[in-house]
């Protein structure tokens, strides 16, 4: 059976391919989802039209993700995390809670995009992997601090709190 695909599907082709198909494959799956239309002279024209508008419409989502990835590879985001004495944490700081350290920073990402070999468990500054589109992959520095740093460091005088943006709160300061 001959089709011309709709969407993208993996080991199969992409929007727009025309595709040799088993008969039961496009019959019981790729027509009735709507993944694929046969191939007809008509419908290549349609598709043709559809195509274009899906490659401006991704040309213009190319360059709001390569904002966006230059905004996320400067910022460096910091994760309050309840942790043991030897620095081991209650649970993990996955996706979800890097995203939401993110969007703090008026950074809009989806937990899709975070690539974490295995989820944090202990506090330290860890360079993560954003891929925003397949062509798109950036580093950023996440920190994992204890939860109770920030009262610590409310004590601290405002003079001795200047520290670089990348360095975490100094957790053996003595005052």
């Amino acid at each position: 059976m001959r089709l011309i695909l709709l969407r993208n599907i993996a080991g199969l082709g992409t929007v727009g391919n025309v595709v040799d198909v088993r008969d039961g494959y496009g019959r019981n799956w790729l027509l009735p989802q709507g993944l694929a239309v046969e191939a007809t002279p008509e419908n290549m024209t349609q598709v043709e039209h559809r195509k274009r508008k899906l490659l401006a419409q991704e040309a213009e989502n190319f360059q709001k993700l390569q904002a966006v990835a230059a905004e996320a590879a400067k910022q460096s985001v910091t994760i309050m995390a309840r942790a043991t004495d030897d620095d081991h944490l209650f649970g993990s700081v996955g996706a979800r809670e890097i995203v939401a350290a993110f969007a703090a920073e008026n950074i809009e990402l989806d937990p899709r995009m975070i690539l974490l070999d295995e989820p944090i468990k202990e506090i330290g500054c860890y360079t993560i992997r954003i891929r925003m589109h397949p062509e798109i992959e950036v580093a950023s520095k996440v920190w994992v601090v204890r939860a109770d740093d920030g009262e610590r460091s409310a004590e601290i005088p405002a003079e001795a709190a200047v520290e670089s943006p990348d360095e975490p709160p100094d957790e053996d300061r003595d005052e």
